[in-house]
C-alpha cells in the first residue's frame, strides 16, 4: 500500500515537470534602483499587476494595476536618458495580441507611465496588421515586429513579409512621456 501511495506521487510530480507555471515574478535592476514586476496570471481576461520599487526615495509605493491579459515578460532600461530606470512589461491578451505596459521613474521619486500608442489608430502601421506581435527592447529603442496579412480580405494566411516598427521614448505633454515610432520597413520572410 505505502508503495502505491509512494509511486501515485512521484508519478504526479513528473506530470508536472513539462508544464511551466503561469506566475510571473521577476526583479530588474540598473544600479541599485529597479523594480521587481509581479502578477499571478491566472485568468486570461483579469489580473493583478504589482510593481514595486527598489532603491527609490521610501515615500514611493508599490503600484497595482488591474490587466486584461497576462504577464509574458519585461525588460529595463533608461528609455528618455534621464540616468533612471525605466520598465517595459510585455503582455498577452485572451485574444493572443501582445502590447506593452511601460513605467518610467522620475529621479526615483515617482512613478510615471509611458504611453504606448494602439497600432490600430495609425492607418499606415497597421495596414495588414491582425496581431502576432513579437517585442524587444535593445540599447533603450523599442523592436515590434508582426506578420503582414492582406489589408482587405478573410485570408487568414500571412503573406510573406513582416513588419517591423522601432519606437523611442520622447516627452509627451506636461512632464508626460510616450513612444514614437521612427522607423518602419517590410521585409521578406526567407
Amino acid at each position: 500500500m505505502r508503495h502505491c501511495i509512494f509511486l501515485g506521487l512521484l508519478l504526479s510530480s513528473f506530470a508536472g515537470w513539462g508544464q511551466t507555471l503561469p506566475k510571473y515574478d521577476s526583479t530588474m535592476k540598473i544600479g541599485k534602483s529597479g523594480y521587481r514586476i509581479s502578477c499571478i496570471n491566472k485568468a486570461t481576461d483579469r489580473n493583478i499587476l504589482n510593481i514595486r520599487p527598489i532603491g527609490f526615495k521610501p515615500e514611493v509605493r508599490e503600484v497595482s494595476l488591474e490587466l486584461k491579459g497576462r504577464v509574458t515578460n519585461a525588460e529595463i532600461d533608461d528609455l528618455n536618458m534621464d540616468g533612471f530606470p525605466d520598465i517595459v512589461i510585455y503582455i498577452l491578451d485572451k485574444d493572443g495580441r501582445s502590447t506593452i505596459l511601460s513605467v518610467s521613474s522620475q529621479e526615483n521619486e515617482r512613478l510615471i507611465p509611458i504611453f504606448f500608442p494602439d497600432i490600430t489608430n495609425d492607418m499606415v502601421l497597421s495596414k495588414g496588421y491582425r496581431g502576432k506581435d513579437e517585442f524587444k527592447l535593445v540599447e533603450g529603442i523599442l523592436f515590434r515586429k508582426f506578420p503582414v496579412f492582406e489589408a482587405d480580405t478573410a485570408i487568414k494566411i500571412p503573406t510573406n513579409k513582416v513588419r517591423q516598427i522601432l519606437y523611442r521614448v520622447v516627452q509627451g505633454e506636461r512632464d508626460s512621456w510616450k513612444f514614437k515610432s521612427f522607423k518602419i520597413f517590410d521585409t521578406p520572410i526567407n
